[in-house]
């Protein structure tokens, strides 16, 4: 909360409504966020009126998930050292492409936490719904992490600065 706030804080006058109003976001959705998921070595916050999905994890799959009350997700999976972060994203852009054939992507690289993640944005049609899901991958010397979240768009703006919130708050151990 405190990076997110120091950002608002050094915009300025230069800064558009756009980027105000995605930092406020960002702080709001920080301060809303009181549940904590600490396992598998990852630890990161979530809405605590959102559904945590542990089953893959249980199953040994090493996949957690959390969905808001509209159904949108977000999830993150561990995968060994070494693992090809821009590969992890490149495999679920192509198993998303077998689901949606008319998938639209685009590079949706960033840096986060002094990491880079490489990353993909995909929009679709689902249920005659307009969707979008974002793919990003970053590596650790204890492992690879996928970063997955998807929502249709009617639920995306307003989930969207919790999804950002979801994965800066993410920490490997």
């Amino acid at each position: 909360t405190l990076r997110a706030r120091h950002e608002f804080d050094t915009m300025g006058a230069s800064a558009s409504f756009r980027e105000i109003l995605a930092t406020t976001s960002l702080v709001w959705a920080l301060r809303v966020m009181p549940a904590v998921f600490e396992k598998m070595g990852i630890r990161f916050l979530f809405p605590d009126n959102w559904t945590l999905d542990e089953s893959e994890m249980l199953e040994g799959n090493n996949t957690v998930s959390v969905y808001s009350p509209g159904g949108a997700f977000w999830s993150v999976t561990l995968h060994p050292p070494g693992v090809d972060p821009a590969q992890l994203v490149a495999t679920a852009v192509a198993a998303m492409r077998q689901i949606y054939d008319a998938l639209d992507e685009e590079p949706a690289d960033e840096r986060f936490a002094g990491r880079e993640m490489v990353g993909r944005e995909m929009n679709f049609y689902c249920l005659d719904l307009t969707n979008t899901a974002i793919a990003r991958s970053f590596g650790t010397p204890d492992g690879t992490y996928l970063v997955f979240c998807q929502a249709d768009d009617r639920e995306l703006e307003q989930v969207a600065p919790v999804f950002e919130a979801i994965t800066r708050s993410l920490a490997t151990q």
